[in-house]
């Protein structure tokens, strides 16, 4: 998993994969991405999905989406609404699948 963290976490190809795959009509600046990049990280550190050992970890992908949404809220770095974090979320996903971090 330390690898997922690697590429997407400090991988400009994920945030320009995600820029060109979302629906621009959302307004998402390649910061608003890393925010939200950075966020998804944090969740995995916490969560201890980010063990070598844990290869195959489950992600709550709901629980992932309050953890993103309740750092939005908090630190107001950035102002993004459900939909927005959504997609985001969804196209670093599928990012993920294309270099072969999900299954």
């Amino acid at each position: 998993m330390s690898d997922i963290l690697d590429n997407i976490c400090d991988d400009s190809k994920c945030i320009a994969y995600i820029l060109e795959h979302i629906d621009p009509k959302l307004n998402v600046t390649d910061n608003d991405i890393q925010y939200v990049l950075d966020l998804i990280c944090e969740y995995y550190a916490d969560n201890n999905l980010v063990d070598d050992n844990n290869e195959q970890a489950e992600i709550a992908e709901d629980d992932m989406f309050n953890y993103i949404m309740a750092a939005i809220r908090k630190e107001k770095i950035v102002i993004l609404n459900d939909e927005q974090v959504e997609a985001i979320i969804d196209q670093e996903y599928e990012f993920g699948k294309l270099e072969g971090f999900y299954e």
